[in-house]
């Protein structure tokens, strides 16, 4: 009986104590609603986030950027891993030069590669002053580029005066294809094909004044024995290439070279293209007109 009374009365007293731990805690959750877990253990309670404090934070470039189109724009272009571009002080005009020719504009004092554009004849371009290898340093649209320094001038370039219909060259022009031997002998002949003769024999009979030629050799379009060079400059190079231009089906023409242009048969629709500089007046066939048979 002891026993068991004391058993049971210990039973009630453990239960009171359970209910005064209880209570408490159920009132604090329905005074302040805002405890959301409790910690269980041995260890301090777990401090929770509240309502009433919710967590902030700075907004991101790339977020603002998304609502604005002005700072995505900002955003997108701006890169420290760009590259940069070093300004360079542009040179100083000296004075202003006439160019005797057309010329090839380049990007640096050199010939290589394909030139930027071809300047025509007769008009002036503002010089620096700067020589190198050959070509003088101009301002040329703003930007620094060169051209072959030879073929500048002070004096403006006087037009050729063209050919009279009546005149000694115009008649050239219209004159027929001879075949009879050159008064300047067979010499040129050696080594050229009998179409390369026959072209030799055609002009050199049109063209009387001519006195000298370049025949075959071990270069270029003339190793094949294909090609003659007739050396004149000025108004006669020029009616030699005019006149061989009109008779170029009756010759069999190849290609005409005159004057840093080019006549091809197979572009003939075209008719004169300009050439690149290439850096003397023989190169650039001012003194002699090149013209090669098919």
């Amino acid at each position: 009986m002891t026993s068991a009374r004391h058993k049971q009365v210990v039973h009630h007293s453990t239960r009171r104590r359970l209910a005064r731990i209880a209570v408490p805690a159920a009132a604090a959750t329905l005074v302040t609603g805002s405890v959301v877990g409790v910690a269980v253990g041995s260890g301090a309670p777990a401090t929770a986030p509240t309502a009433a404090a919710p967590a902030t934070t700075s907004p991101t470039p790339q977020a603002e950027a998304d609502t604005s189109p002005y700072l995505a724009a900002r955003v997108g272009a701006v890169s420290r891993s760009a590259k940069r571009v070093t300004l360079h002080k542009k040179p100083p005009v000296k004075d202003r030069e006439y160019m005797t020719a057309p010329l090839n504009l380049w990007a640096e004092p050199n010939d290589k590669g394909k030139p930027l554009d071809v300047l025509p004849e007769g008009r002036t371009v503002a010089i620096t002053g700067v020589v190198k290898a050959g070509f003088a340093q101009i301002l040329h649209a703003g930007q620094v580029r060169w051209v072959n320094a030879d073929y500048l001038s002070d004096e403006k370039p006087e037009p050729e005066p063209e050919a009279d219909a009546g005149s000694e060259d115009g008649a050239t022009l219209t004159a027929g294809v001879s075949t009879a031997p050159c008064p300047d002998g067979s010499g040129p002949e050696s080594g050229l094909t009998s179409s390369a003769v026959r072209l030799y024999r055609a002009v050199c009979n049109a063209f009387p004044e001519l006195s000298s030629y370049g025949g075959y050799d071990g270069h270029g379009e003339h190793s094949t024995g294909q090609a003659i060079d007739f050396m004149a400059s000025g108004s006669l190079g020029q009616a030699v290439a005019d006149w061989c231009l009109a008779h170029a089906g009756e010759l069999g023409l190849h290609d005409i070279i005159w004057s840093q242009r080019i006549w091809t048969a197979q572009r003939s629709s075209e008719g004169w293209r300009s050439m690149e500089d290439r850096g003397s007046a023989t190169a650039n066939h001012y003194d002699h007109v090149h013209v090669k048979v098919s």
